[in-house]
């Protein structure tokens, strides 16, 4: 069995705070802020539980950083300055709970619901989702989207931010050989696709303080992306030494790639393999018992990300620490308790959304 004592030796990054343990809360939509962004009690209540709980990285929700990025209703927003008062109790009550705090910052591209966004943008034109394409102007203003929602997690005290790459929002609608069907520099090799994720990445480390802490989270496998195209940017990336850590979000780790070309190998092992450098590297996916995490740092992982889990027990940090046979509560569970684990009714539908995970009304 491995080592489970392992998961609670800190870790140190090149920037930003050192993490009391290897435990990162997953970036969970939960749809439980405000119409406009702003973030709600009951999304506050949510995240500080978890950091409570004994988190070493409390990440907020994949937070929009243009009005016309939202993904989801109830989403928490960073596009203004507004947001920043709520997001500044967040920050300090995260650190005083002993968690260090990060925003991801989203925006949602072709899969911006147009009940919430009217027409939404894309790489190029999209007839499935009625999606127009960026404008040359567009793209650079998206980037300083990305760019001024850091410096507003900055300004609210947070510790850092996560740039969200994955699940086929904007960025991974970039890094898309399908989609992106443009003929400027953001299109047609990968290196142009990726040109909006390293302008992203520079404009962040450019205008934050030199100990400003920056994670990029990237999926390697569904929404017309490449497992190949995918390890080629993660390792641009890795070898820029901009960023402080990579989350890979594996949609299970133990799972095998769906590309025959890869099968034979975990996918985990193809990111444990690359040349990382000082950047930190950890994963998501179906990480449900401390034995499980564990086992990812035995691959060369230096964290878990923990999503599920979290939601099931506000504390699986600490109920990782006190057993590591701890195994999380079946599913179904009740709404019951789930609200007792800090989840508010209106995120408690959302989950409702999970096969098997919410007991029927």
């Amino acid at each position: 069995m491995p080592s489970v004592e392992a998961l609670f030796e800190p870790i140190a990054f090149t920037r930003g705070p050192a993490w009391k343990n290897r435990f990162m809360l997953a970036p969970l939509t939960n749809q439980q802020s405000h119409p406009n962004g702003l973030l709600s009690e009951a999304e506050h209540r949510w995240l500080t539980m978890r950091a409570t709980g004994g988190f070493g990285l409390t990440m907020t929700c994949a937070a929009h950083v243009a009005a016309q990025g939202q993904g989801f209703p109830g989403q928490l927003g960073i596009f203004a300055d507004d947001h920043i008062p709520g997001l500044t109790r967040l920050a300090d009550d995260i650190r005083a709970a002993g968690s260090v705090s990060s925003v991801q910052l989203h925006h949602a591209g072709n899969r911006s619901p147009k009940d919430l966004v009217g027409v939404p943008l894309c790489p190029s034109d999209d007839p499935a989702t009625g999606a127009r394409a960026f404008t040359a102007e567009e793209v650079q203003g998206l980037v300083e989207s990305f760019v001024r929602g850091a410096e507003r997690a900055e300004q609210a005290g947070f510790d850092g931010v996560e740039v969200h790459g994955a699940h086929g929002y904007v960025i991974a609608q970039f890094l898309s050989p399908t989609l992106n069907r443009r003929t400027d520099g953001y299109g047609g090799s990968v290196e142009n696709r990726a040109r909006l994720l390293f302008e992203i990445i520079d404009g962040i480390r450019a205008r934050t303080r030199p100990d400003f802490q920056l994670g990029l989270r990237l999926s390697p496998e569904r929404f017309d992306l490449q497992l190949a195209e995918i390890l080629e940017v993660a390792q641009a990336v890795l070898k820029a030494g901009k960023i402080d850590y990579l989350d890979m979000s594996l949609w299970d780790v133990a799972k095998e790639p769906v590309e025959e070309a890869f099968k034979g190998r975990k996918l985990s092992a193809y990111f444990a393999e690359l040349d990382r450098g000082q950047v930190k590297l950890g994963a998501a996916g179906k990480i449900m018992t401390p034995a499980e995490a564990a086992a990812l740092l035995d691959e060369g992982y230096d964290f878990a990300v923990i999503g599920r889990a979290a939601i099931l027990h506000h504390d699986f940090p600490e109920q990782a620490r006190r057993d590591a046979g701890f195994t999380p509560v079946a599913r179904p569970v009740s709404a019951a308790h789930l609200e007792a684990e800090g989840l508010s009714p209106a995120f408690v539908d959302y989950m409702r959304n999970w096969p098997g995970f919410v007991e029927a009304a």
